[in-house]
């Protein structure tokens, strides 16, 4: 009797295991002819599915000039992830000259900041010209006149035809993996 009880116990285990990882639904519908259908529709699911997940890039510091970038896709079959830093020039020129003007060398540190060609235009507009081979004022604004090749070159704003090229290059390159896949 012992063995037959632990036989049912093991029997009934294992059908509920087995059971565990399907998911059943019935249906039953009567319509008024009296006629009954019953469907059993069975689904098992046997794979988790993939997660690709981007690496993490953390700049503990915060005295560097660097942003961490990170992304991920994830399809079907394929997963793929990166990640990079980004410097960022303009932190650097402040703290160049942060750093320069804190070692009293108050001429460099404006010489560093107008190599931003915002910065020389501003202190062009209030009369202040910036530095140039050790000239200041009145000086250095004829320098800068008879030398204009050495003034900072304007920031180039992205064209709208640059954007929609970048952006369909890399729509493109999604839609070949995808395709790929």
């Amino acid at each position: 009797m012992k063995r037959l009880v632990w036989l049912l116990f093991l029997i009934s285990t294992i059908s509920f295991a087995q059971t565990t990882d399907r998911i059943i639904s019935e249906s039953t519908s009567n319509s008024q002819s009296n006629s009954t259908s019953t469907s059993i529709n069975e689904t098992t699911v046997k794979s988790p599915p993939p997660s690709a997940t981007s690496p993490p890039i953390t700049i503990i510091s915060n005295d560097l000039c660097v942003v961490g970038v990170s992304g991920a896709v994830q399809t079907q079959i394929l997963g793929i992830s990166g990640g990079s830093t980004v410097r960022d020039l303009n932190c650097e020129r402040l703290k160049l000259a942060k750093n320069l003007y804190d070692m009293g060398m108050k001429v460099a540190a404006v010489s560093t900041l107008c190599q931003d060609p915002r910065v020389f235009d501003a202190m062009m507009d209030a009369g202040t010209p910036c530095p140039i081979q050790g000239k200041i004022g009145e000086q250095a604004r004829q320098l800068w006149q008879d030398n204009p090749n050495l003034q900072p070159k304007p920031l180039q704003a992205t064209t709208n035809e640059s954007f929609w090229k970048n952006f369909s290059f890399g729509l493109g390159t999604i839609l070949l993996l995808i395709l790929l896949l």
